[in-house]
């Protein structure tokens, strides 16, 4: 039982090592904190020192939210009709428009003086109409200048402003993203810690245990990046003896955490891992202590060995994020044992079951044989069809549609469809904090 002990404070460094290297600035930092296990493992942590990182761990957690709530502020501020740039752009737009009906007119002056000067006969004093035509072309010439020159400033005011909402979702997206591998990060921390203190408790006054053997692989293959509630997802590890050696008993780990959008509330309870062989078909529970005994057996030098996993996600799991852990070791029969100083933690997102839709009424059959008034929302039984409604362009701007909308959609592409969902309530992940 030791070597099982002993594994599961490796699988907590493994996990934990990231948590304590983790840093989010309110700048959104664009660099996202590195969730793979070190290339060899630290000396065995200690509680209060996993209980450290589990503190930075929140604390780089708590600075995340902060920073999203920043960019989200930003993106409010870049898109209210009141920001400098839009004001700005506003008034170029404004300053263009006033050019080219400046424009417009002078045009219109030249045409009309070139009429009166058509009209006089070749008596008539020509020299003022000749004049007056020469000076409603410069005016005209002059006013083109202006609507060609106001008309670029205006392009460009409006590029300004669109570039910096972009420049705001982009930053949004950004933070977001931070703040959830930062939650990850806790996630992770908390269980390092958890699994560290029942370790604890079991063996008191610890021991030497087993030796790590960089030797030993685990590779994980398949796990996607998001899962669905009520659905169940089939992946595989891959474990590689690549030592010189014959490891008599090879044992896999295999463990899942998960918590709610907040990062407070434990839902690891919906998930279950099973997991099956080409020798052993029938799917099987991963036992109490996350381990699977029977899978791989005896592995020769260079010998490999794949065990198939199951995740099945039950419909009642609300949406959050969970996290795998896989690692491995050995035991040879002269008493010898080690094991994979790297658990393979791959992270992935939860989403909630989709609801169901609400069934239709059975419509009954009517026994009139008077028409529906035009108008009255009856359609004819047996004649008429639906007709869905449309969305008119109108419509779209009473609700608040604009060109500027339309055109930071077309400029921004992903970082729009991201900041878009911008609209919502930063929560921390304490229990009972305001977002």
């Amino acid at each position: 039982m030791k070597i099982r002990r002993i594994l599961a404070t490796a699988v907590a460094v493994a996990v934990t090592t990231p948590a304590v290297a983790l840093s989010v600035t309110p700048a959104f930092a664009d660099t996202k904190p590195d969730t793979r296990p070190a290339a060899q493992t630290p000396a065995k942590p200690t509680v209060k020192e996993l209980e450290k990182a589990l503190a930075e761990a929140e604390k780089a957690h708590d600075a995340a939210v902060l920073a999203e709530r920043a960019a989200y502020d930003a993106v409010e501020a870049a898109v209210s009709d009141t920001a400098p740039l839009t004001v700005a752009a506003k008034a170029a737009r404004k300053a263009a428009d006033d050019a080219a009906a400046a424009k417009t007119t002078a045009d219109e002056a030249v045409t009309e003086a070139q009429a009166a000067l058509d009209e006089l006969g070749e008596d008539d004093d020509k020299a003022t109409a000749e004049k007056t035509l020469a000076d409603a072309k410069t005016a005209a010439a002059t006013a083109a200048t202006t609507a060609t020159t106001t008309e670029a400033e205006a392009k460009a005011a409006l590029k300004l402003a669109t570039d910096a909402k972009v420049a705001a979702f982009t930053a949004l997206a950004k933070a977001q993203n931070a703040t959830k591998e930062a939650l990850a990060a806790v996630t992770a921390a908390e269980a390092a810690l958890e699994r560290a203190k029942k370790e604890e408790e079991e063996n008191p006054g610890g021991g030497d245990g087993c030796l790590d053997e960089p030797g030993l692989t685990t590779v994980v293959k398949g796990l996607p990046s998001k899962v669905t509630a009520g659905t169940a997802t089939t992946f595989s590890v891959r474990v590689t003896n690549g030592t010189d050696k014959h490891l008599d008993q090879v044992i896999t780990y295999a463990g899942v955490h998960a918590t709610d959008k907040s990062g407070a509330k434990d839902i690891a309870k919906y998930l279950k891992l099973t997991w099956s062989t080409a020798a052993s078909p029938k799917w099987q529970a991963v036992d109490d202590d996350h381990y699977i005994d029977d899978a791989i057996g005896a592995l020769k030098p260079g010998e490999k060995a794949d065990v198939r996993l199951r995740l099945d996600v039950d419909a009642k799991t609300p949406a959050g994020q969970g996290l795998t852990f896989i690692a491995g070791d050995y035991l040879n029969e002269d008493g010898t044992c080690g094991l994979t100083p790297d658990a393979a933690v791959n992270e992935f997102d939860i989403e909630a079951a989709p609801a169901k839709p609400s069934p239709k009424p059975t419509p009954k059959p009517s026994t009139s044989t008077t028409a529906p008034a035009a108008g009255s929302g009856v359609t004819p039984q047996g004649s008429g069809t639906s007709v869905p409604a449309t969305t008119t362009s109108s419509t779209l701007a009473a609700t608040g549609s604009s060109d500027a909308t339309t055109q930071l959609a077309l400029a921004s592409g992903a970082a729009v469809a991201l900041g878009a969902g911008a609209m919502f309530l930063v929560r921390r992940r304490k229990t009972g904090a305001d977002a």
